[in-house]
C-alpha cells in the first residue's frame, strides 16, 4: 500500500514510532495518545457528561517529571510540518520546549527556547540523552540545579501522580528555588491540590539536599491535621506538628499554626529557634494577611528571613496600592478556576438568581412605623445592602429558607449545603427558618441543620463531619464567615449566597467551597443560589483575569483586606462605609451612639419572589441565561444551517453517535433538552429535526414498527433476521447508540441467539455485519 493511502495511525506505527525507538528512546519514555486533561464536564439541567480530553499524539519523557518533547502526527497527504502549530499549543500548555511534527517522511523541529526551526530525516531524530543535554545547555542549568531537576517525585504504587498543571507548578517552583530565588508564589484555584503540590515541592528539595529544615505554615488546625494524615503522610517520623510551647529541634519537617508560633498570648514561641534554623518555609493560603506588615505571619517570615519563602494561594490579596513593591513577586505559575473547569478537573456550576420584591424595589417604612420591639424605624429607603445588617424582615428570611428547601426537595434533600449569611445573628435566624421548613428531617436528626460559626463550639465540632464525604450529617451548614476558607467540603453541592459580597477574594473563596469533584460519590457539579446578586462578580474581568499579588508594604501604607480573611476575626462584619464591626449581636437592645438599635426587626411585611432564572457556564466559561431549548437550537443551527445539511451528514455518518458527540462538545446535551421538553419517547434524530427544523417527529417505537412493516428483513438468514429484530427492539427502548456498539451482542437478549462470533458469521463476517447495521439505521430513518 502506498504511503499516501495510509491512515494517520498507520503512519505512526510504520514510520514515526520506529524513528523514535531507533533513536534510543525506551518505550517507557514514550507516551502515545497522551491525555493531559480529563475532559470538561458539560452541565445542562441536572444532567452532566464529559467532553473530549486534550490529547497529544506523543509526549517523550526523559524522566517521569521531565517531559522533553511533543510530536504531532499527520497522514502523508499533509506536509511534514502540518501538525507543528497544534503541537506548539500543546507544548506551551505542558511546559515542553522541543516540538516536532511529522507525516512519516521526516520531522520538522522547533526549539521553543531558541526559536530555531529545523528539518530532520527520520534517522536524525535525537536520542533522549542528546535532547536532555541540549535542554541543560539551552536553559543554562547548573550542576546544583540539575540535582534538583533530576530528583523524582515521591511515588509508590497506588500513590497519585501529578496532573499536568501540578507537574508544572512543582517543577517551576523547584527550579526557581534551586536557582536561588527566595520568594516564590504559586497561584492555583481551590480544589486543584495545593497541599499535594506543596508536599512534592518540599519532598524533592528535601531529598535533593537543598533544603533540610522545613516549616509548613497554615492558619487552621483542621488544615494541619488533614495535611499530616493526608498528603504529608510519607514524611512519617521526620515530621512533627508544633503543639507545645517548647519546640523540639530534632525533626526536619515542621507543621504549625502561625498563631501557635507567634503566640496569641504574647509568648513568641518561634524565638526558641535561631533565625537561620529553617531554610524553607511554605505558607498555605498566603493571601490571608501573611504579608501585612503587622500580621503575626509577617513576624515569623521576617524572623526567618534567610529562609526561602514559598507562598501557595487560590486568591492573592486585593489591594489598591499599585505602587507598593511585591513581597513574593509575580506568580511563578497560575491555574485558574476557569481553566480547571475547562480541563475537567474542577466541578462546573449553575447559578440560580432569585429576585425578591423588597430586594429589587427597596423598602421604605411608612411614617412613624415601629418594629416588633417598639422602636421607631428610621425613615429612609432600605435595600439589599441593609437587610439583616440594619433592618431585618422576618418574611424575607422565611421565603429564602423556603426556596432553599424547595430546591433540595426537587433534587436531593441530603445534598451538602452551605448557606452564607451576613453575620452570626442572621445565621441563627436562618437556621431557625430552615428548621421550620424541614421539620420532618430535623425531627429525625437535629444535626440535619447546624449553625457553624466562630462563636459556636457545638457547630464547630460538627465541621469535621460536614466535610467528611462518608458522613451524612450535618447536611445544611449555616454560617457567615467561618466557612469561607479552609473548608475542604468535597461533597458541597449547594452554595446559598445571602450575604453582601464586594470582595473578589472573598467571592472566589466562597465559590471554591463547591469546586471539588467527587464523581465516585455522584458529585459532578454544584449549584449557586444567589439572593444578593453576588454572582454579578462572575462577569468581572478580575474573576478570571490576572490575580493581584501579595504586597510588601513600604512604610505605613495600608493594605485593603477582604472581610473575614483574618482567622482571629473570622466572624467580623463591615458596615456600608467599610468600617469593621463586632460580631453579630443576639440581643435587640444594643444601641448605636445615637440611641438607635443596631437592627430593626419587622414581622408584618410580606416578601415575594419576583424573578428566578438559571444560568449555566458555556464552553467559553461565560454564564449564559438562555433556556436549554434555545441554546440547543442555536448551536444545532450553527453546525447545520439547513435540514438538508443535517440529513446529509446523518446519512453519511458511519456512527450516528459521532454527530451527537460533536454537539455535546458544543454544550448541547440532548438528554437534558429531551427532559425539559417532555419528549422522552423521541430519539436524538427526531429531537434534532423537531427542535431545530420544526419537523413533525416520530417516536422510536413508530420508527421500529415502520421498519418491520416494510419486510426488508426477509433478505437475511433466519438467525440474522432475529438479531436485527432484537436490535430494532433495543433501538425502540433505548435509542440508536445502543445498536451501534458491537458489544451489544454480548447482552442477554442476544446471547440466547448465539455467541457474538456465531451472530457475526450469520451475516457473512464482521464487515458484512457492520454493513447490515448501517443499512438498518438507514431503514430506521427512511422518510
Amino acid at each position: 500500500m502506498a504511503k499516501k493511502d495510509l491512515s494517520e495511525e498507520d503512519i505512526k506505527v510504520r514510520y514515526i514510532t520506529p524513528a523514535i525507538t531507533n533513536a534510543g528512546w525506551d518505550l517507557k519514555q514514550i507516551r502515545l495518545e497522551y491525555a493531559f486533561t480529563a475532559g470538561r464536564i458539560i452541565l445542562r439541567g441536572n444532567i452532566t457528561t464529559r467532553g473530549k480530553k486534550k490529547r497529544a499524539d506523543y509526549v517523550l519523557f526523559y524522566k517521569n517529571n521531565i517531559p522533553l518533547a511533543i510530536i504531532e502526527a499527520k497522514d502523508n497527504n499533509h506536509p511534514v510540518g502540518a501538525g507543528l502549530q497544534q503541537a506548539i499549543v500543546y507544548a506551551k500548555a505542558l511546559d515542553i520546549y522541543y516540538v516536532y511534527a511529522s507525516n512519516g517522511d521526516g520531522f520538522v523541529e522547533q526549539n521553543l527556547i531558541t526559536g530555531q526551526v529545523s528539518e530532520l530525516s527520520l534517522e536524525e531524530f535525537p536520542s533522549s540523552e542528546e535532547l536532555y543535554r541540549r535542554y541543560l545547555k539551552d536553559k543554562n542549568v547548573t550542576d546544583s540545579e540539575e540535582k534538583a531537576l533530576l530528583e523524582p517525585y515521591y511515588y509508590v504504587p497506588k500513590y497519585k501522580t501529578p496532573r499536568y498543571y501540578q507537574r508544572i507548578a512543582i517543577n517551576r517552583t523547584v527550579d526557581a528555588v534551586a536557582k536561588g530565588q527566595n520568594r516564590v508564589l504559586m497561584v492555583c484555584a481551590t480544589g486543584t491540590g495545593k497541599t499535594y503540590m506543596s508536599f512534592q515541592i518540599i519532598y524533592r528539595l528535601w531529598k535533593a539536599g537543598l533544603k533540610k529544615k522545613i516549616l509548613y505554615l497554615a492558619d487552621r488546625n483542621v488544615l494541619v491535621d488533614q495535611t499530616i494524615s493526608g498528603d504529608f503522610k510519607p514524611f512519617g517520623g521526620k515530621m512533627t506538628k508544633v503543639e507545645k510551647k517548647t519546640l523540639d529541634s530534632s525533626y526536619e519537617i515542621y507543621l504549625a499554626l502561625y498563631q501557635q508560633l507567634s503566640g496569641d498570648d504574647g509568648e513568641e514561641t518561634y524565638l526558641q529557634f535561631q533565625p537561620n534554623f529553617f531554610d524553607l518555609i511554605v505558607i498555605d493560603e498566603c493571601h490571608r494577611g501573611s504579608a501585612k506588615e503587622d500580621s503575626a505571619w509577617r513576624k515569623i517570615l521576617d524572623y526567618f528571613s534567610s529562609a526561602t519563602h514559598v507562598g501557595c494561594t487560590a486568591t492573592p490579596i486585593e489591594t489598591k496600592e499599585a505602587s507598593s513593591q511585591t513581597y513574593f513577586g509575580e506568580p511563578i505559575y497560575e491555574y485558574s478556576l476557569k481553566q480547571g473547569i475547562d480541563d475537567g478537573f474542577l466541578a462546573p456550576y449553575k447559578v440560580i438568581r432569585i429576585g425578591l420584591d423588597k430586594d429589587l424595589e427597596g423598602y421604605r417604612p411608612e411614617s412613624g412605623k415601629v418594629d416588633k420591639h417598639g422602636y421607631e424605624i428610621e425613615d429612609r429607603e432600605y435595600n439589599i445592602k441593609d437587610y439583616d445588617r440594619t433592618l431585618v424582615i422576618d418574611d424575607r428570611t422565611r421565603v429564602i429558607a423556603a426556596k432553599i428547601t424547595e430546591f433540595l426537595k426537587k433534587t436531593y434533600r441530603f445534598s451538602k449545603t452551605i448557606v452564607f449569611c451576613v453575620d452570626i445573628e442572621h445565621a441563627e435566624r436562618m437556621r431557625q427558618a430552615l428548621i421550620n421548613e424541614n421539620k420532618d428531617l430535623y425531627a429525625e436528626n437535629e444535626k440535619y441543620i447546624m449553625r457553624i460559626t466562630g462563636d459556636n463550639d457545638e457547630g464547630k465540632a460538627q465541621l469535621e463531619y460536614f466535610i467528611d464525604e462518608e458522613s451524612t450529617y450535618p447536611v445544611i451548614a449555616v454560617t457567615s464567615k467561618l466557612m469561607t476558607t479552609g473548608v475542604d467540603a468535597k461533597m458541597c453541592k449547594l452554595i446559598v449566597l445571602d450575604n453582601n459580597i464586594n470582595s473578589m477574594t472573598e467571592f472566589k473563596q466562597i465559590i471554591g467551597r463547591g469546586t471539588r469533584l467527587l464523581e465516585e460519590y455522584g458529585k459532578t457539579y454544584f449549584t449557586i443560589m444567589d439572593f444578593r446578586n453576588a454572582s454579578r462578580l462572575f462577569a468581572d474581568p478580575a474573576f478570571d483575569g490576572k490575580p493581584e499579588v501579595v504586597l510588601e508594604i513600604n512604610g505605613d501604607e495600608p493594605v485593603t483586606e477582604p472581610i473575614g480573611d483574618s482567622p482571629e476575626d473570622t466572624e467580623s462584619n463591615t458596615n456600608a462605609s467599610g468600617v469593621r464591626e463586632t460580631k453579630g449581636d443576639y440581643n435587640t437592645d444594643g444601641f448605636d451612639d445615637d440611641d438607635r438599635p443596631k437592627k430593626y426587626y419587622i414581622n408584618d411585611v410580606c416578601v415575594k419572589v419576583l424573578s428566578e432564572r438559571v444560568q449555566y457556564v458555556d464552553k467559553d466559561g461565560k454564564l449564559i441565561t438562555e433556556s436549554l431549548i434555545d441554546y440547543a437550537k442555536k448551536n444545532i443551527l450553527q453546525q447545520y444551517a439547513r435540514l438538508d445539511d443535517f440529513l446529509r451528514t446523518w446519512t453519511k455518518a458511519q456512527k450516528k453517535q459521532a454527530i451527537i458527540d460533536e454537539l455535546k462538545d458544543e454544550g448541547v446535551l440532548l438528554d437534558a433538552v429531551r427532559e425539559e421538553m417532555g419528549k422522552t419517547e423521541l430519539d436524538d434524530f427526531d429531537l434534532i429535526c423537531h427542535l431545530a427544523y420544526d419537523k413533525p417527529p416520530l417516536t422510536k417505537a413508530e420508527r421500529a414498527n415502520n421498519v418491520k412493516k416494510r419486510n426488508y428483513l426477509y433478505k437475511y438468514s433466519e438467525l440474522a433476521q432475529q438479531v436485527l429484530e432484537a436490535l430494532l427492539d433495543k433501538y425502540a427502548n433505548e435509542g440508536i447508540k445502543e445498536i451501534e456498539e458491537t458489544k451489544v451482542l454480548q447482552l442477554k437478549e442476544f446471547t440466547k441467539l448465539g455467541s457474538p462470533m456465531k451472530i457475526v458469521k450469520a451475516f457473512g463476517g464482521k464487515e458484512a455485519y457492520q454493513k447490515a447495521i448501517q443499512e438498518l439505521e438507514n431503514e430506521i430513518y427512511y422518510a
